[in-house]
């Protein structure tokens, strides 16, 4: 018996987008403190500026080890190569991201666990 492969789609649901929006942008000026700001700040029932900070932030988790491996392995140049990449990655994610919470959506960033 064959089974299709499931695929996750994001969510759409209502609240700020603006805010939900700017929950993600703000992680490429101040990497925790943005998503954490805007978790804070999201009002009381709010799901999709609250989903879309803690996916966030979860994210700035996971690029930050990502950054303290290649940080250690800078002593072998291979880190070396790896700063560039993680870069770019997290500025691609972070505004596919915006983009999509900014069309309502609540996205979450491939290969991130939910820490917070």
């Amino acid at each position: 018996m064959a089974t299709e492969p499931t695929e996750t789609l994001d969510e759409t649901v209502e609240g700020d987008t603006t805010l939900a929006a700017l929950s993600h942008a703000s992680a490429l000026f101040a990497s925790f403190l943005g998503p954490i700001l805007f978790l804070i700040l999201a009002d009381d029932g709010d799901e999709l500026v609250e989903r879309n900070a803690k996916n966030s932030l979860n994210f700035q988790i996971v690029v930050f080890v990502a950054l303290m491996l290649a940080a250690v392995l800078s002593f072998v140049f291979v880190g070396l190569l790896l700063f560039p990449i993680i870069a770019v990655v997290d500025l691609v994610l972070v505004l596919v991201a915006t983009v999509k919470a900014n069309e309502g959506q609540v996205y979450s960033y491939p290969f991130t666990p939910d820490i917070v």
